[in-house]
């Protein structure tokens, strides 16, 4: 009752006020006529707050996100469903489900009645231009009285969560010469090794064909055994992002580092999808670790791009010593680098260059941005702490085996990709 008396409206509260005042001027006054308003008039609000404190109703609500990842700039749909599960039909009910700003704001509907296990369905669509994670919900209920005097709320637990992704530019298809390297046993290997009735068999696992059984094996280890299969060479590769604060310029959708962030989900997932071992690297280190093209990559790396901001490290050092880690690999040529880079110093660019060994096939795709390229051509291309526009560290890396592609905007990669597989001169998009 005390928590009914706080939802009385401005309407009720009106109400309450004039009856009390009504009163009291009746007994100043000795009007008895005066009296019974003041009375009619305070028990009216009393009387609604006594019938809304007392519902019991008894609701439940479903939510479902379609889908819950999406891209900037696209559209998902909420579907609600509100279940009256008492056995008593339901009032008046205003029903709002608490929506990020980003997200377009607050959805609200008026339901007039849902009787005693009815259900009723709502939607609404909500996008977002800016990436990041969003909780949608939970769903509140607003029960009022017909007179308008009382409103109770009533929220709900439950809330979704919708990830909205950088903008993903399809590349075009294909494998970048040199790329398609690692490590890995097969078939053909086996047999050539040990003769094809020794080859190197396995114990046998729910789901595994009969066909493949392998009988003398089989007698000999006293289990079922089977032949096997077929393990081809397996692509590994590192997916680098420059996130260093200093290394970007501009803010919003226009500045570089979004769309840094944008070609690093394009080109994940575009290797993902040819079935590429990757990992995840920034300039703090290793993100998400080396993992099979299995779709699950692919989900965690745009979960990881969804949420990436901007970091404080001034140096490349802690990337660097991440990428090494494999250097064993990469110098024998066993590996793909792909590094997604803002503005790099000198002494960056021959870090970087100095990293590559062998025949490691390196790739440095340089985001320099619309008005950064202005700049540079208009011969304002020196930075006060000793940075250089894309030219120079473009320079500094392709002598020391890296290929560069140099973009203003992510959507630039689309047309520039094909050269990423090609060496020779840097590849510069003019965006024309």
């Amino acid at each position: 009752m005390r928590r009914a008396l706080a939802g009385l409206t401005t309407r009720g509260r009106s109400f309450v006020a004039a009856g009390a005042t009504a009163i009291v001027c009746a007994f100043v006054l000795g009007e008895r006529d005066l009296l019974r308003a003041g009375v009619l008039v305070l028990a009216l609000p009393l009387l609604c707050t006594l019938a809304v404190s007392r519902t019991r109703y008894r609701l439940a609500c479903a939510r479902r996100l379609d889908p819950p990842r999406l891209p900037v700039g696209q559209e998902a749909r909420v579907d609600l469903r509100l279940e009256n599960v008492s056995r008593l039909p339901s009032g008046l009910l205003m029903v709002e489900d608490r929506v990020p700003y980003a997200l377009g704001g607050r959805a609200r509907f008026v339901l007039d009645r849902i009787e005693s296990h009815g259900k009723r369905q709502l939607g609404y669509r909500i996008r977002s231009d800016v990436r990041g994670r969003y909780r949608v919900g939970p769903l509140t209920v607003r029960l009022a009285d017909p007179f308008g005097m009382v409103e109770l709320v009533r929220s709900f637990s439950l809330a979704d969560t919708l990830t909205v992704t950088p903008t993903i530019y399809p590349l075009p298809s294909g494998r970048l010469s040199g790329a398609w390297t690692g490590g890995g046993d097969s078939i053909a290997k086996a047999v050539s090794a040990a003769g094809e009735d020794d080859v190197t068999p396995r114990e046998y696992r729910h789901g595994d064909d009969l066909r493949r059984v392998h009988w003398r094996s089989t007698a000999r280890h006293g289990e079922l055994m089977v032949r096997r299969e077929e393990q081809h060479f397996q692509s590994s590769g590192t997916l680098f992002l420059d996130t260093r604060r200093a290394a970007h310029w501009g803010d919003g959708p226009g500045g570089t580092f979004e769309q840094a962030v944008s070609a690093t989900a394009s080109i994940g997932v575009h290797l993902a999808r040819t079935g590429m071992n990757l990992r995840y690297v920034t300039d703090a280190g290793e993100t998400l670790p080396a993992a099979r093209s299995d779709g699950a990559f692919e989900g965690l790396l745009l979960d990881a791009l969804a949420v990436a901001r901007r970091s404080k490290t001034r140096a490349l050092s802690a990337g660097l010593a991440a990428l090494r880690g494999r250097a064993g690999a990469a110098r024998e040529g066993d590996g793909l680098v792909i590094g997604v880079f803002g503005v790099l110093s000198k002494e960056e660019a021959r870090s970087l260059a100095a990293m590559r060994r062998g025949t490691g096939t390196c790739v440095a795709v340089l985001v320099e941005g619309r008005g950064r390229a202005a700049d540079a051509a208009s011969g304002n291309g020196a930075l006060a702490n000793g940075g250089t526009y894309s030219g120079a560290a473009a320079g500094l890396l392709r002598a020391g085996g890296w290929r560069v592609v140099i973009v203003r905007s992510a959507a630039e990669l689309t047309g520039a990709w094909a050269q990423a597989g090609q060496t020779g001169d840097d590849f510069v998009r003019d965006g024309s």
